[in-house]
């Protein structure tokens, strides 16, 4: 035991000291588990720990590639080319890669043919062709076809630069310019609406749009910009209709996905933006400061708090200018989902869609200007309101008119519903427009069928399980059951009955 004690007081510890090559094995088995943002994380650390590693250099530019940062990925392999070593063919490979998919195909046919010129027999041959093939020059005379489109490219960046800085005239000015030579290069289409209508003019806007959706049904660009214009023109009706069609988009490209994430956002249609925008940041898309912009606003409204702080911190150290005022500040910026105004409450007592003509007098039952919307010149008579209004507005007058009401506890049954959604969702900091449409929806479906409504909480909490499951954003019926206090047992009866009535 003795001589054990000393052997121990003896022994030497030796530390353990990560190597570049240790981050750089965890990172390629992280890649090869699709684990994207830590892949990059560890090898950034080994690239860091051994910066003249051409190898680790490449493996991170690969990497980046699948995270679609195609322009950083180049960065590397052009430094691996004149920094680290100007042998390693396949950078060529990987760099016309990159710039396919940045649509630069000049440039990406050069690289491929480089590639070939320095290793006809390399691992990546086949690619390469089949890349050059897919680009499609073959001949010297489609050259200068090549070259236009990278011309073309190069105007659409311009464009989106004169956006940005506000210069909308001359951003009009080219984008006419460019459509007029190339009459089915429909991103230009998309870029000059979009001038149009910040412009003010909302007529060529639409018209530009209507142009692209005719020729080109399923533009996703198009079909977004559609639902910016309807949104600012509280053309609710229409906007409920497209925003309900682009829920079912399922798109592959990154850049879609930020795209149909920023439209739902910029919406209010906070729960289907975080999961687009979430989910290609989990895969590794950096994004630039709007990205990360509709990220923290919608990570906030879906109660994400967390997601939404560290994207905030991201974007104030990306632009620091544009970190004034945070989305979720509801004092100096308000939110629009949840501060109706008398105009768009009007509007929607007139609007082609039944749920929203119910889902607007609700609102008037939450004002604390009611009288004001009542004496309004533009409040619709009584006598245009239908039936199931007219029994629903008694209800949130009955106070005032002190008369019997028609299918009183049915319709005073839904309202508690309505007022326990409206609150939990306020609370929360989450949209309430869509799950109260839904809800009212119901109200009209299930009307005149009997069906019993003996547990407003059970019926909420249904409908709330139900909402979120379509919304890709499934809180589990335990969690659910337990918010409303309520048995899963209970809550399952009514989501059968929820779901029956449902849209």
């Amino acid at each position: 035991m003795k001589d054990s004690k000393v052997q121990f007081e003896r022994a030497k510890i030796f530390p353990f000291i990560p190597t570049g090559e240790y981050y750089f094995n965890k990172g390629v088995k992280a890649y090869d588990r699709f684990d994207i943002n830590k892949a990059k994380k560890y090898l950034k650390r080994a690239l860091e720990l051994e910066p003249d590693e051409a190898m680790i250099a490449c493996q991170l530019a690969i990497v980046l590639t699948e995270s679609g940062e195609y322009t950083e990925s180049n960065k590397l392999l052009f430094m691996i080319l004149s920094d680290l070593d100007d042998k390693m063919s396949e950078c060529h490979y990987f760099i016309a890669n990159n710039f396919a998919h940045l649509g630069m195909f000049t440039d990406a046919f050069k690289h491929a043919q480089r590639y070939l010129e320095e290793d006809n027999i390399g691992e990546f041959s086949v690619e390469a062709e089949e890349l050059m093939e897919l680009i499609g020059l073959d001949e010297d005379e489609n050259f200068d076809s090549l070259v236009e489109q990278d011309e073309l490219i190069d105007k659409l960046e311009t464009s989106r630069i004169l956006l940005e800085s506000g210069d909308f005239r001359e951003a009009i000015r080219m984008l006419e310019l460019t459509v007029e030579d190339y009459p089915e290069f429909w991103p230009a289409y998309n870029n000059l609406a979009l001038a149009y209508f910040y412009e003010g003019d909302s007529g060529k806007a639409a018209g530009t749009l209507e142009k692209v959706l005719e020729s080109n049904p399923g533009n996703l660009h198009a079909l977004c910009n559609l639902a910016v214009f309807l949104y600012y023109e509280k053309e609710t009706g229409q906007l409920t209709e497209l925003l309900t069609a682009l829920d079912k988009v399922q798109p592959m490209l990154f850049e879609h996905r930020y795209k149909l994430g920023a439209t739902f956002a910029l919406t209010g249609k906070y729960e289907q933006a975080y999961f687009w925008l979430r989910q290609i940041q989990k895969y590794g898309f950096d994004g630039d400061p709007g990205f990360y912009y509709w990220l923290a606003k919608a990570a906030y409204f879906t109660g994400n708090k967390k997601v939404a702080n560290q994207a905030w911190q991201i974007l104030s150290k990306m632009n620091p200018r544009q970190n004034q005022i945070e989305p979720w500040n509801v004092k100096n910026h308000p939110d629009p989902r949840n501060l109706e105004g008398d105009s768009a409450v009007l509007k929607m007592l007139n609007s082609e869609l039944f749920e929203e003509r119910l889902y607007a007098i609700f609102l008037i039952s939450v004002t604390d200007h009611m009288q004001d919307i009542f004496s309004h010149p533009d409040f619709k008579r009584l006598e245009d309101f239908s039936y199931a209004e007219r029994i629903y507005l008694a209800h949130i007058l009955r106070d005032r008119l002190n008369a019997p009401i028609p299918e009183e506890e049915y319709v005073e049954k839904i309202h508690e519903v309505a007022v326990k959604l409206y609150e939990r969702f306020n609370e929360a900091g989450l949209d309430t427009r869509n799950i109260l449409l839904q809800w009212f929806s119901f109200f009209i479906l299930g009307m005149g069928e009997g069906i019993s409504i003996a547990n407003p909480d059970a019926c909420a909490a249904a409908a709330e399980y139900i909402y979120f499951k379509q919304s890709h954003n499934k809180k589990t019926q335990k969690k659910v059951a337990e918010e409303y206090k309520i048995s899963e047992a209970t809550l399952r009866k009514y989501i059968k009955i929820v779901e029956k009535y449902w849209e």
